[in-house]
């Protein structure tokens, strides 16, 4: 009788032994059911790509760049959809030069393992809560930005995300503060997106690029991405400077380039000359130029055409006449 009474009790303690060790695990238990999919907050025992599991997709069932392989969000059920992007921005970052942002100056990210054409989404579960769809509905493109580059596509979970170019757009958790762009380069696969859907950064910033504008084509800007003009009443030979005074707190003298720091653009055209005040100015094909200071992002061209006076510049270095109706 003693030793069924023994076998009885050591029987009991493994089970409590084992019910105990199951609710310690990674999945959370309820009465006869298990939850896989724990996903986990930004930066609290994440991978490279912000999700549960080893880096890679080393934890079981994780599907390799962040999320829980053939679920929503383990839970059955949709995620949350994510603010809307609003009006869309563009802002000039050091390192990646101009990229995508929506209205509160948030940086949009592109997925290598998405497809454009057709559009799909890759990144489901615990990868969508690291990196939150942007929704189609109420984004709109601002001026740097072809209004036709803007599409959508329903994604599993059933939100319809904002695609530019055919590329799925998304926000990243860890980003903070507008203009944050933690989530360049993670894992290998994750870019902010320039405004033709390209990857920002692909190649190194320049002191003077040529931006493809929805309306005007390829222009001319700075290093901070602004429009470059050039002013009727300034002459290239012989050199005469029609702004002066009061005209110079709106239209700023853009910086001499460097002839090294030049992309899409013949180094023959550029050169540098002095204002009768020493200030050292860029010329583009021996006109002077400048930015404008009621241009407030990369893209914008409300300078285009002022007075009748005021052109922004082409990559052969001519004015380009071309007012597009606001």
């Amino acid at each position: 009788m003693i030793n069924r009474r023994r076998a009885a009790f050591a029987a009991a303690a493994v089970a409590t032994l084992a019910l105990t060790t199951a609710c310690g695990s990674s999945g959370t238990q309820s009465a006869g059911t298990t939850t896989t999919d724990n996903v986990q907050p930004a930066g609290q025992g994440t991978s490279a790509y912000g999700s549960s599991g080893g880096a890679g997709g080393a934890g079981a069932g994780n599907d390799g760049y962040g999320g829980q392989a053939g679920g929503a969000d383990g839970s059955g059920k949709a995620p949350k959809a994510a603010p809307s992007a609003g009006k869309l921005a563009l802002h000039q970052d050091a390192k990646l030069g101009t990229v995508v942002a929506d209205s509160k100056g948030m940086t949009l990210y592109r997925f290598d393992k998405d497809t454009p054409d057709p559009a799909k989404s890759n990144c489901a579960g615990s990868c969508a809560t690291t990196w939150p769809p942007v929704p189609a509905d109420g984004a709109t493109a601002p001026a740097g930005i072809d209004e036709s580059k803007l599409g959508s596509v329903t994604r599993a979970d059933g939100i319809k995300q904002l695609t530019i170019a055919g590329w799925p757009a998304y926000r990243y958790i860890k980003d903070t503060k507008a203009g944050d762009t933690k989530g360049q380069g993670v894992g290998g696969t994750w870019n902010a997106l320039a405004p033709d859907g390209k990857k920002a950064g692909a190649q190194e910033p320049s002191d003077v690029s040529v931006f493809n504008h929805p309306d005007l084509g390829g222009i001319l800007v700075d290093g901070k991405g602004r429009t470059l003009y050039r002013f009727n009443k300034d002459s290239a030979w012989p050199m005469k400077f029609g702004c002066n005074d009061a005209c110079l707190d709106t239209w700023k003298p853009a910086k001499p380039a460097d002839r090294s720091k030049l992309k899409g653009i013949a180094p023959k055209l550029i050169s540098t000359v002095t204002r009768p005040d020493g200030t050292r100015q860029l010329a583009v094909d021996c006109w002077p130029v400048y930015w404008f200071t009621g241009d407030e992002q990369p893209g914008d061209i409300n300078g285009q055409g002022k007075m009748g006076l005021w052109f922004a510049v082409s990559k052969e270095g001519k004015k380009i006449t071309t007012t597009p109706e606001n």
